[in-house]
């Protein structure tokens, strides 16, 4: 099995239970309508590529696994670089590139984020980094990292597992002794991260890279509370439009099993 590193967790040895997990049914349908419709909203240029007239966006998966959403983004005609330290994932992800024929819009890197070269400004016009923050030792580390890869006017998009969710879930589930010991993670073999993140926290580590937050979501914001595993599965086309309303309103939001931020550079005042 391969073990966590300081990079953060290599999925090799869970590669196709993440990808029927986290990717798969209700909860994949759920990720990416939410991060489908914050980016139509307020990056619309990644989404809406009505005129054909705008270049493509260079965009950066980093740690994106198998690409379930950055490689929909290169349908559209978008550059993708995707970056991960699974093997496996990435040959998943091959697979899809092959299948939809992307091989000239899409690099595929076997690799650490932290270890990609930064240019001053960046490069990249969006950087993608969905469900890694909770896997690393070093968040700041990461967050100072994906900002030196943003370009001036680019985009991030991070998603991570929520502190605040998983104490939730586990006081309806009566598992008061975690709570009180502040025991979160799994079972060896478990997709359960090893460092779920309090979205203040990580707010503030946004804000240190002085990057703006333009939009702020909540992903699976009631769906994983429902306890009985029949109800779970009932009006799932009600759940996803239930889950989309209430996405960014508190405190619904705030109880999200995962939260969505989007974050954009400060540019310096000018100085008369």
């Amino acid at each position: 099995m391969k073990k966590t590193t300081h990079y953060g967790k290599n999925f090799d040895d869970l590669a196709p239970k993440f990808l029927r997990k986290v990717y798969g049914g209700i909860k994949g349908n759920i990720r990416l309508a939410v991060l489908k419709k914050d980016l139509s909203q307020f990056f619309p240029s990644a989404i809406n590529r009505t005129d054909k007239t705008h270049p493509p966006l260079s965009i950066l998966d980093a740690g994106g696994g198998a690409g379930p959403f950055s490689l929909k983004l290169a349908q559209l005609g978008h550059r993708v670089t995707l970056c991960d330290i699974s093997e496996k994932m990435l040959e998943k992800a091959s697979e899809e590139v092959k299948k939809n024929r992307l091989s000239s819009r899409v690099t595929l890197i076997h690799g650490a984020i932290q270890e990609l070269p930064v240019h001053n400004p960046g490069r990249y016009d969006l950087v993608l980094c969905h469900a890694v923050l909770e896997w690393v030792e070093d968040p700041r580390d990461l967050i100072s990292h994906l900002t030196r890869l943003l370009d001036n006017s680019g985009m991030l998009s991070m998603t991570f597992y929520n502190l605040d969710g998983m104490i939730f879930k586990n006081m309806l589930r009566t598992n008061y002794k975690k709570i009180l010991n502040r025991e979160y993670k799994g079972w060896p073999g478990s997709l359960t991260p090893s460092h779920p993140r309090q979205p203040e926290k990580v707010l503030t580590w946004l804000e240190e890279q002085n990057l703006k937050i333009v939009c702020h979501s909540g992903i699976r914001v009631f769906h994983d509370y429902i306890l009985d595993p029949h109800d779970r599965e009932k009006n799932l086309d009600t759940v996803l439009d239930l889950e989309i309303k209430f996405s960014r309103k508190p405190p619904y939001r705030d109880l999200g099993r995962y939260q969505h931020i989007l974050a954009c550079r400060q540019m310096p005042k000018r100085t008369v």
